[in-house]
């Protein structure tokens, strides 16, 4: 009985930690919703790793203020994104659009791969066509 009552209190207190706090919800919750999604799609530029909606950095909780204030003000979904990616750029997007830039980025690892795989093949010609 002992281990059972430790063992569910490890897993209440294991719960994930959601990083809004409550003086960041809105009072409407159509546009709290709203809220949650586009935090979500938001980037923090601390964590990196993370969405502004998990994040616990000084930064996203600014960030979240600041998606809640254009939604308060009426701003549609597409120009909050729009205006946080004209104020950050497109690393602060979850999905950031393909670009040269991005392509650039995804394609290098493969592109020096390649050119690795390449040079490794021209030494390994030399040396076979300086054997015979």
């Amino acid at each position: 009985m002992k281990h059972a009552l430790l063992l569910a209190v490890f897993l209440f207190t294991a719960a994930p930690a959601f990083a809004v706090h409550p003086d960041e919800i809105l009072k409407d919750p159509a546009l709290e919703a709203r809220a949650r999604v586009l935090t979500k799609e938001l980037r923090c530029l601390v964590c990196q790793g993370e969405d502004i909606d998990e994040s616990e950095a000084p930064l996203a909780a600014d960030l979240r203020r600041l998606v809640r204030e254009r939604l308060a003000k009426g701003d549609s979904d597409a120009e909050v994104l729009a205006y946080m990616q004209d104020r950050y750029g497109d690393y602060i997007l979850m999905n950031p659009p393909v670009s040269l830039k991005t392509l650039l980025l995804w394609g290098a690892p493969a592109l020096v791969f390649a050119g690795g795989l390449a040079v490794v093949a021209l030494f390994v010609r030399r040396q076979k066509k300086g054997e015979g």
